[in-house]
């Protein structure tokens, strides 16, 4: 079938979209910032209409516009887990509550693992109960604001939301299900009703379907709206991490994305996995294969931080930090800046720079903070190997991979390669993938986005930070009684604030 496919991902703090060949090639690209809302310490949520749904369609316009061959399938994604409660007509009745980095519902956690049981919870959705998990956030929803309850009717995430708005269809992907918890079944993979009835009465759960499946086509008044053709195909979408790591080829049982960003996260497939209590065990984009993933709350956050502390531009930073011997003559750093989430699951953890004196500068502390940053990688990746991971590819991708020296000294701490692809654009790339198979192209993965380069460790630096990494693991439990007392003066000082 001759035409082009369209991807769309609606991201924290932009929007992307693709027109691609179903051979891979990148005919136009789009991208539209907006603006994240803080209404309350703790709280973090976006508007679907005005974000999730105007990115869309302006986007969609730009690409429409571009295009010089007819559009044949549509693949979408967005930021995930999240929790946007609907009406019966589909609109939203509050603004959606976002993925981890909403920590609102601490107090249904711990409810939730007293009624349930951790342990139980654990062995039946594949991952404990956080900030992450949609369970406790659906529950804090229902506790305070009843009104707002009793007339939901729909709830979505962003990813389901733009399917509905498209096709009428009320319906979720497996991947997104799963990070449900609690009210996912892993294995059985379907609704745990009784769970969800517990946390959530009466509640109207959408249909599932695989991110590999078209759930609908665009109907008439959606067309008029976006420009696209009535009656196009339309995927049922799924987490913008889950797409991204389908645009690399991480597709295949032993494949693992590290994906270098304002925050880390990993993601590594599985045909059957053993929960692991500090990472998330999900459903995988493809039918039969499972996920390990991995979050750390900051990785180049920390980098952007720094540079505003010490003045200067990236590019000086990284080549001042290239010049400094690994090990960063003698500094540790703890990247725990916005408390920690796999494997320690620590929201009340922070950073520590260990071993400062008077003959440090910029150099040492940016290249500390990269290989802190390393560290924590390897970390979740050996976690991610006692849950039955045993990896045989690493992929780069993101912002992070630019400039070489933060792919490097990962890849000399973890004392293994990672290859970086062609295009490294993100999840819209692998929305179109998606939707080129549901659609049964025969895609190509290897070519659809070919590997460009390889990082191969330095088995010098290698072993130097093997004596670094043991300092590493002993840190945190070192001074986690300190960091919880500091932390607990943070909140008084900006609860007094």
């Amino acid at each position: 079938m001759d035409g082009l496919l369209l991807g769309v991902d609606i991201g924290t703090s932009s929007s992307k979209g693709v027109l691609v060949s179903p051979r891979g090639t990148i005919v136009a690209r789009a991208s539209r910032p907006h603006d994240t809302s803080y209404p309350h310490p703790g709280w973090v949520e976006h508007d679907a209409e005005t974000v999730w749904w105007q990115d869309f369609l302006v986007i969609t316009r730009e690409l429409v516009a571009a295009a010089d061959q007819p559009i044949i399938g549509l693949g979408v994604s967005g930021i995930g887990p999240c929790f946007m409660p609907a009406d019966d007509a589909g609109a939203p009745l509050r603004p959606a509550i976002l993925y981890g980095v909403d920590t609102r519902a601490g107090v249904e956690i711990d409810e939730l693992n007293a009624e349930i049981g951790a342990e139980e919870i654990l062995r039946r959705g594949g991952t404990p109960l956080s900030s992450q998990a949609v369970g406790p956030k659906v529950r804090w929803f229902a506790k305070n604001e009843p009104e707002r309850y009793e007339r939901t009717a729909m709830w979505f995430m962003a990813s389901s939301y733009l399917v509905h708005k498209l096709t009428g269809r009320y319906v979720l992907d497996h991947h997104s299900a799963s990070q449900c918890d609690p009210m996912y079944d892993l294995r059985e993979a379907e609704w745990a009703t009784d769970w969800c009835e517990r946390i959530a009465p009466g509640l109207s759960l959408p249909e599932l379907a695989w991110p590999t499946e078209v759930v609908g086509e665009v109907s008439a008044e959606a067309a008029a709206l976006t420009g696209l053709p009535q009656g196009l195909p339309v995927t049922a979408g799924t987490v913008d991490a889950w797409a991204e790591g389908t645009s690399v080829g991480v597709t295949d049982p032993g494949d693992v994305m590290v994906m270098y960003g304002t925050t880390m996260f990993l993601i590594q497939v599985l045909s059957d996995p053993s929960p692991h209590a500090g990472l998330w065990t999900t459903r995988g984009a493809f039918p039969g294969t499972y996920s390990l993933a991995a979050g750390m709350a900051t990785s180049g956050a920390i980098t952007d931080w720094l540079r505003k502390l010490v003045g200067g531009e990236f590019g000086t930073l990284v080549e001042e930090a290239a010049a400094v011997p690994a090990g960063s003559r003698g500094l540790l750093l703890l990247p725990y800046f916005a408390g920690e989430r796999t494997p320690i699951f620590d929201s009340e953890a922070r950073g520590i720079i260990a071993g400062l004196t008077l003959g440090h500068g910029r150099a040492e502390l940016y290249r500390a903070a990269l290989e802190g940053i390393a560290y924590g990688v390897r970390h979740n990746l050996e976690a991610m190997r006692e849950a039955g991971g045993g990896s045989t590819r690493l992929v780069a991708v993101g912002g992070g991979t630019q400039g070489g020296l933060w792919t490097q000294i990962v890849t000399d701490v973890i004392g293994a390669e990672q290859q970086i692809p062609r295009e490294t654009v993100g999840a819209c790339f692998g929305d179109a993938l998606l939707a080129a198979t549901a659609l049964g192209q025969d895609v190509d993965r290897e070519q659809w986005n070919p590997v460009e380069q390889t990082v191969r460790p330095d088995a010098g630096r290698a072993r130097a930070y093997d004596e670094f990494y043991k300092r590493y693991r002993e840190l945190y439990p070192s001074t986690v009684d300190i960091a919880h007392f500091l932390a607990a003066e943070q909140h008084a000082a900006d609860a007094e604030g």
